[in-house]
């Protein structure tokens, strides 16, 4: 098991993040940021990516800092940089690869959002959230994607669905996804 220290990654991340954000605006290249800052542990027998940051800042909580949020993407370099953007900003996030492993694993009300790219393999988003909606029928849900086409299909699939201003065009700056976060979770 390969481990840096948390302290070290905590005081990096940020530094790192504000320096992408000013010579790129958004979306950096996700490795340089996760490849010097990542433990790997083996969960259930899968082996991923665990970038959560422990905070010793002495803030009280908040309700922001208690919510979940889940996080599919195939692509592990923008599932991460999500999941680091959004426990920076006191989420507790899990994120995954797979939309597969997800069901396999997934627990009706265990997250407050759902973040899940259309595009990926073995399953789109669309085909993941009906299945989830089988298992809990009270998740909310934002659709992400890099295609203009999707939307025309995602409107027809889910024509009654009050999430349907929900959908997110990548690429976004992780500012603007927190804020869209913040702005559903509290609806």
């Amino acid at each position: 098991m390969y481990s840096v220290n948390r302290e070290s990654l905590e005081s990096n991340f940020r530094a790192k993040l504000n320096g992408i954000f000013q010579d790129y605006g958004f979306f950096p290249p996700y490795l340089s940021i996760l490849s010097s800052n990542i433990i790997l542990s083996n969960h259930s027998g899968v082996r991923r990516i665990d970038t959560s940051i422990s905070s010793k800042n002495n803030r009280t909580a908040t309700t922001t800092e208690k919510r979940r949020i889940l996080v599919v993407d195939d692509d592990p370099d923008i599932s991460n940089l999500y999941k680091l953007s959004l426990e920076s900003d006191g989420f507790i996030v899990s994120s995954f690869n797979d939309p597969l492993l997800v069901l396999s694993s997934y627990k009706a009300g265990a997250y407050d959002l759902l973040l899940l790219d259309i595009k990926m393999p073995h399953m789109n988003g669309f085909e993941l959230y009906q299945r989830i909606r089988h298992a809990d029928k009270h998740a909310k849900v934002c659709f992400i994607s890099a295609f203009e086409e999707y939307h025309t299909e995602f409107e027809k699939s889910f024509p009654n669905l009050k999430e349907a201003d929900c959908f997110i065009r990548k690429p976004i700056e992780l500012e603007s996804l927190t804020k869209k976060v913040k702005s559903l979770l509290s609806a």
